[in-house]
């Protein structure tokens, strides 16, 4: 192999390995953007977005209302919506009678998120069959959490217990926009595991998966978030790269074009010198 070829070789290597890295990971989702949801009316349901079944919530909060996805919010159930457990054997669920609870409430409250859950979105009431399944996997946070509804004569009719094994299924009907007490038993951020999957009219399975955002009590809504990685530099995954995602090691791209740069250098002038020695010998 001449001189040449064996630089030409040696710059393609450098090419190949000056392009390989680390596999891409998403950044988390930036806390600073998210909506805090603190008082009014909002519903949390499915919507066909593109053709592709999505878990949203309705803030109409807004004029006119918009529809954010839950990457987007954090529900906040603000300090004005303590209260304490009823001293009756029906909220024993709840915890001790007296202890304090945080409830996003069945019925409006101006200092309180009126959340429901809803399958009235137009692409959604005219899309599915009868029923949509409504599947809690996983709560996590410091208590336990509740949804329960106000039955006949106060009785309350549990939606979801995550006192209780899970994960758990509740049936909505098509067409339908409901409202129940939405408990917390200790103040700070949960993390509701939320999928919704129905069938369509066609006989196509629907289904949806996302995580559902609450602040309970004081201390900032927004928390509830991962921290958002430094746009110049993660400790623990290296520099950010231009399109917002990090390499999953330290980044040593730069490097490669700098060895490479070298290297040929040194070969060419190897060349170059044995030529000329070539040249002047007799």
């Amino acid at each position: 192999m001449t001189a040449a070829r064996a630089v030409l070789r040696t710059v393609a290597v450098l090419s190949l390995l000056a392009g390989t890295s680390g596999p891409a990971v998403a950044a988390p989702t930036p806390a600073g953007g998210a909506v805090i949801l603190a008082a009014g009316h909002a519903d949390l349901g499915p919507r066909l977005v593109d053709g592709a079944w999505r878990i949203q919530v309705r803030d109409d909060t807004v004029r006119p209302p918009a529809w954010r996805g839950l990457d987007e919010i954090v529900v906040h159930a603000a300090d004005a919506t303590r209260a304490q457990v009823p001293a009756t054997a029906e909220f024993a669920f709840l915890g001790t009678a007296g202890s304090d609870v945080w409830i996003l409430p069945q019925v409006q409250r101006p200092d309180a998120v009126w959340l429901g859950w809803s399958t009235q979105d137009p692409t959604v009431a005219t899309t599915i069959q009868r029923e949509m399944t409504w599947r809690v996997h996983q709560v996590t946070g410091p208590g336990r959490f509740a949804l329960f509804l106000n039955g006949n004569f106060g009785a309350p009719q549990v939606v979801f217990d995550s006192g209780k094994p899970m994960p758990q299924d509740s049936g909505v009907e098509a067409d339908t926009h409901v409202h129940g007490n939405w408990v917390f038993t200790a103040p700070g951020a949960y993390r509701i595991d939320v999928e919704m999957t129905a069938a369509s009219k066609a006989g196509e399975r629907l289904s949806g998966r996302g995580t559902l955002r609450v602040h309970v009590g004081p201390g900032d809504p927004a928390a509830v978030f991962p921290p958002a990685p430094s746009p110049a530099t993660n400790a623990s995954t290296g520099p950010a790269t231009a399109e917002g995602t990090h390499s999953s090691g330290p980044d040593r791209a730069w490097l490669w074009p700098a060895i490479g740069s070298g290297v040929l250098l040194a070969l060419l002038t190897v060349w170059i010198v044995r030529r000329r020695i070539r040249r002047s010998e007799p």
